[in-house]
């Protein structure tokens, strides 16, 4: 099953000087997307320490901005899948406008062994099932 997008509410505290979300929060919002699909993929019992990962780079296109009483909805997708890394992109909308695109890429990594992974079967077939169809 392919979970919904996040829905965010934005906080007074989200805000900047200029009205807007500032652009430092994005990257809270990413990761707020990331633990909500994740969490409906994998479960709540997933291993992180074991079967984890790390962020190696975030890009993020600044479209329109968004403002305190918008309702953004963010889409996780699965861009690429390599051996040991994955790539997210994020796409969030407000009424259906497409406000800001972004991508995380991510490094398999077992915090146990402090070492890179191969990325796990079931964590592979869950973001084969997110990937990008254009």
């Amino acid at each position: 099953m392919i979970p919904t997008p996040f829905e965010v509410q934005v906080r007074f505290a989200d805000i900047d000087m200029m009205g807007h979300v500032n652009n430092s929060v994005y990257l809270s919002y990413f990761e707020m997307t990331r633990v909500h699909y994740l969490e409906k993929l994998l479960g709540s019992k997933w291993d992180y320490q074991k079967d984890g990962f790390l962020l190696a780079r975030n890009e993020i296109d600044y479209i329109k901005p968004i403002f305190l009483h918008d309702s953004p909805q963010i889409e996780l997708k699965t861009n690429s899948i390599g051996n040991k890394s994955f790539t997210f992109t994020y796409t969030i909308r407000v009424n259906d406008e497409v406000r800001t695109k972004g991508l995380s890429v991510m490094v398999c990594y077992d915090s146990i062994e402090n070492k890179t992974i191969v990325i796990p079967e079931k964590m592979r077939k869950a973001f084969e099932s997110l990937e990008l169809h254009e």
